[in-house]
């Protein structure tokens, strides 16, 4: 049996990305994961029910600890003799495959699942090129995550390999048996509807993800208040947590969150979010960088319409006025638009609505995602 090493920066990483997965394909391959000693490592091994190491990582630069970091997991390669590492996560990616081609693994797989070095500034901008650059050359086989992921590695030089994205893109899939208005979830959903003082005819909006500017909420939040100005029966419920290693909101955003009555935040991160996509009428996504963005998978499966930007991920998953809207990214004005016009067009809405879950299931279905990296495993390592 075929020995397969996959790493990540942090286990939660692979906690989200792979659960249930590393189980089926430890049916048919030996699988050992390696990341950093946190307590989703320990999880990990006992629902997977898979071998764990533990090697510290970095998620920022650091570059005394990152040399260790390289060397250890090298020594973990060389006592392990796997015949592929797979990596996931920036960090992890550069360390695993340079180490991993450090002590000749034969097959060294690493996932991009977005790339940071052309929305950074100054001296970080050639610097993290050159580190994703060095994990494609130190890399057998490089997979980019979806077909915007795809062109950003070739136009920037990243590498020129053969590239080629798997299935319909996303590394992740979906559940549909878990991501579907039950009776259970939609009883969650009016008890949340009815927390918040949210009527039967009120529009919800809802943005689900990190707190964060990137994610477009400084935008979001002044659409909101200008929305909410004109009278309009509107709600935005804002469904994550502040990421300490992200860019900090606006602190005009900050008042706005705290001081609007329509804006519902959710007490941190949500073990299930599964309610609140049932709470909402449209899910609201104005990030200004993705490398595939599962939240707007998962609000399709929930059967719901989307407003995202026209960047990577989201301009694959949305089809313009089939199952959502695509406006310019930075763009407070075209938000403000397009949010108004789901108001003011609800049989639209509620069209788009009843089509996106059948188009997630036609393209991001877990069993076929999964299938699509399986046959891939088999083509490299047959």
């Amino acid at each position: 049996m075929k020995k397969i090493i996959r790493t990540a920066t942090v286990p939660l990483s692979l906690d989200i990305f792979c659960r249930g997965f590393l189980r089926e394909l430890s049916e048919e391959y030996q699988i050992v994961v390696v990341s950093s000693p946190l307590p989703e490592l320990d999880s990990i091994a006992r629902r997977e029910g898979v071998r764990t190491i533990a090697v510290p990582m970095q998620r920022k630069i650091a570059p005394l600890r990152d040399l260790i970091s390289l060397f250890r997991l090298a020594a973990v390669f060389r006592k392990e003799k796997p015949d592929m590492v797979h990596s996931i996560t920036p960090k992890a990616g550069l360390l695993s495959m340079a180490a991993a081609w450090l002590v000749h693994v034969p097959v060294r797989v690493h996932t991009f699942t977005g790339l940071v070095f052309p929305y950074a500034k100054g001296i970080k901008r050639p610097l993290l090129w050159f580190t994703d650059h060095l994990t494609a050359a130190c890399a057998t086989h490089v997979i980019p995550e979806g077909e915007g992921v795809k062109n950003d590695l070739l136009s920037h030089g990243v590498t020129k390999k053969n590239l080629k994205v798997l299935g319909n893109g996303n590394m992740r899939g979906i559940d549909l048996t878990y991501y579907q208005r039950t009776a259970e979830v939609l009883e969650r959903a009016s008890a949340l509807r009815r927390k918040f003082g949210i009527s039967g005819s009120d529009f919800v909006f809802l943005f689900v993800g990190r707190l964060d500017h990137d994610k477009g909420l400084d935008e979001l939040l002044r659409a909101f208040s200008r929305l909410a100005s004109e009278g309009a029966a509107v709600h935005l419920l804002l469904a994550g947590a502040e990421d300490p290693d992200g860019k900090p909101l606006a602190e005009s955003t900050r008042q706005l969150m705290d001081s609007l009555p329509g804006i519902h935040v959710s007490d941190g991160w949500l073990e299930d979010v599964r309610p609140w996509y049932a709470a909402a009428d449209a899910l609201v996504h104005p990030s200004y960088r993705e490398g595939f963005p599962n939240v707007v998978i998962e609000a399709g499966a929930m059967e719901l319409a989307s407003i995202v930007t026209d960047i990577n991920g989201s301009r694959e998953i949305i089809h313009e006025d089939e199952n959502g809207v695509i406006i310019h990214a930075h763009d407070e004005a075209a938000l403000y638009a397009a949010m108004k016009a789901f108001l003011q067009n609800p049989d639209k809405v509620y069209r788009m609505a009843s089509l996106a879950r059948a188009q997630v299931a036609d393209r991001y279905e877990q069993s076929y995602v999964r299938q699509c990296l399986k046959d891939f495993y088999h083509t490299v390592m047959p």
